[in-house]
């Protein structure tokens, strides 16, 4: 959260030196007396080198108060504008086109594309707007699986806001599951969900890793979106190709191009095939398919499920 969104007062020391800047904001945040949200300092003339510190108030009393702790004569206090910076942050947040996805926020509705489908998504306290390459690149895998298949059961492993599970759900018209650590995740999650028409489709729940009750009981998955980080997919790589259905696909995403040999692997050695690789900048969206025929001694049976995954497959 920004010190914007939630400060009413600004106290500015202006005309100061790039030193003298850094030793005041030093001796406003270490000053227990003086109690600011937060502390700035931002260059004011490049030509004569001359900078500012702003400390950031909840109240004018608490500024007025530390301007005559710091004994500075020449400060100026402020009161900051009531607007919606979160509002405001949107508005420098474009569509997103993945395929036949198509991403805005609230402030974009009136941009939407006739064909396809189109989500609202607003930037907020989750993660995925569908900004970020690794979620750009997961909605551009799935709209590559839609070309050549249906799948029926879905999870959405870490949603952040959902995108994933709602843009399934909306092309397939199929229940999908999204789970994630954070259950602030998961709300937001529900509420997406409603704002875009698939709340009826779309189940959350709050869940480390593999090892819920929820996820071993819908299990095998037809379709699997794991957008995380490098080192949990690595370790859930033996839960994810448990669950995964024959003939299943797996999104994996929030991986670098240097992490990509790793990873493969990790699910290459349990049977998995490398499909497709989306590139975003650095970030990379791989998609693992399992084959519809049963490797030696593999049972898809719910305690085979249980087995394999063990309690050990959590997210740290």
């Amino acid at each position: 959260m920004t010190p914007m969104s939630i400060a009413r007062v600004t106290l500015t020391i202006g005309n100061l030196s790039h030193e003298a800047s850094h030793q005041l904001a030093e001796q406003i945040e270490n000053d227990f007396r003086l109690d600011p949200l937060a502390v700035t300092i931002n260059e004011t003339d490049e030509a004569q080198a001359l900078w500012e510190t702003v400390a950031w108030f909840e109240t004018p009393e608490l500024a007025v108060e530390a301007c005559s702790l710091l004994e500075e004569p020449q400060a100026i206090i402020a009161n900051v504008p009531d607007l919606d910076w979160v509002k405001r942050s949107l508005e420098g947040l474009p569509p997103v086109a993945a395929g036949r996805f198509f991403l805005h926020g609230s402030h974009d509705r009136h941009v939407r594309r006739a064909g396809g489908i189109s989500l609202e998504i607003d930037a907020g306290t989750a993660f995925g707007t569908g900004h970020h390459g690794t979620t750009a690149g997961c909605l551009e895998a799935l709209d590559d699986i839609l070309k050549r298949s249906r799948p029926r059961r879905i999870l959405d492993l870490g949603c952040g806001t959902g995108v994933l599970a709602i843009a399934a759900a909306q092309a397939l018209k199929n229940k999908a599951l999204a789970t994630d650590i954070d259950p602030e995740a998961v709300r937001v999650t529900m509420n997406n969900a409603a704002l875009n028409g698939v709340k009826p489709l779309v189940r959350g729940q709050t869940a480390a890793g593999l090892h819920h009750a929820s996820i071993r009981q819908s299990a095998p998955y037809d379709l699997i979106f794991a957008n995380i980080l490098a080192r949990p997919l690595a370790s859930l790589a033996p839960g994810l190709c448990s669950i995964l259905a024959p003939g299943g696909s797996l999104i994996l995403s929030g991986l670098t191009n240097d992490q990509k040999r790793w990873i493969t692997a990790c699910y290459k050695n349990r049977g998995l095939t490398q499909g497709k690789t989306i590139r975003k900048e650095n970030w990379l969206a791989i998609v693992m398919n399992k084959s519809n025929k049963k490797r030696s001694g593999q049972s898809s049976s719910k305690r085979n499920i249980d087995n394999l995954i063990g309690p050990g497959w959590e997210l740290d």
